[in-house]
């Protein structure tokens, strides 16, 4: 071990036996003062700076390593900041430090505008403000992959019952829904949902003999169709289809609706607050502006 880590090794086992006894010594001794634990230069580690460091469940041994990695990775980047500050150029120093202003600057500004929008912005959106913007904003809303509302069940291999089940989900009437609905534990996967359009990709992901190559002969309105693989058997009922560059309906892209008119919002927000701030700093004269003089 070379001399600078057993004296490291050595403060850290002086140091753990400091934190161990911070009760006892508290009794015998007043002392306010912040206690270093090492050096570089003219920076100091303090006990406080890494008090939090090490749990109370942590053994010995994990506590050393611990502390030690902590002091040799604090020295570490102490020595590359000093290093730095004498063998990088003046015009390459003054560029960081400009950086690192405007960053805590940024950090600062961006922290509390985005407190101010949580507190004050108003996240509900009306259904007469989603229908004026999809109305107004339609064509921009034109499908990329075609829309399905359907009904869908897939049954095991060797499913008893299936002419049922078939009659059943074409005619969906409520007593259909009823019984499809008792037994529906005997279903590996299930889609009652027939108000709700999903993408094509999506069944096509469910339904292993459908393809995109073959989907053309079976994703119609109002038609049903029945596959089957080894391993189940696939019954959809499509009620109704929207094609690729049909207009999206309102339904489907309303949450991307109010997640733009939201960021409409906060923008408009941001913006209204910089130059209300500006007005007031300037009314209660703590912003100024001064004529150049010539």
């Amino acid at each position: 071990m070379l001399r600078t880590e057993r004296l490291i090794y050595a403060l850290v086992i002086l140091l753990f036996g400091m934190l161990t006894l911070g009760s006892c010594e508290g009794i015998f001794v007043k002392d306010t003062d912040q206690v270093p634990i090492a050096r570089v230069g003219e920076s100091y580690l303090y006990k406080e700076d890494i008090a939090d460091l090490v749990g109370t469940k942590t053994s010995k041994e994990d506590s050393i390593l611990l502390t030690t990695s902590f002091i040799n990775n604090w020295a570490s980047k102490q020595l590359l900041m000093s290093k730095s500050r004498v063998n990088l150029s003046e015009e390459q120093l003054a560029e960081f430090d400009r950086l690192v202003k405007n960053y805590k600057t940024d950090l600062y500004t961006g922290a509390y505008k985005e407190a101010l929008v949580q507190k004050t912005q108003d996240t509900v959106i009306s259904e007469a403000e989603l229908l004026a913007f999809y109305e107004r904003e339609k064509e921009n809303f034109k499908l990329n992959e075609k829309l399905l509302r359907l009904r869908y069940v897939e049954l095991p291999p060797q499913f008893l019952n299936k002419s049922a089940v078939i009659e059943k989900l074409k005619d969906f009437e409520e007593k259909d829904r009823i019984y499809l609905d008792s037994i529906s534990v005997q279903f590996r996967k299930l889609n009652f949902n027939d108000s709700v359009w999903v993408e094509a990709s999506r069944l096509i992901n469910e339904v292993p003999p459908l393809t995109d190559d073959n989907q053309h002969l079976y994703l119609k309105k109002s038609q049903f169709f029945e596959l089957q693989d080894s391993l189940g058997v696939y019954l959809t009922k499509v009620v109704d289809v929207l094609e690729r560059n049909d207009i999206a309906p309102l339904a489907h892209i309303s949450p991307t609706i109010k997640r733009v008119l939201l960021n409409r919002r906060r923008l408009n927000f941001l913006k209204n607050l910089e130059v209300d701030i500006i007005d007031e700093a300037i009314k209660n004269k703590e912003f100024e502006i001064y004529e150049k003089q010539e």
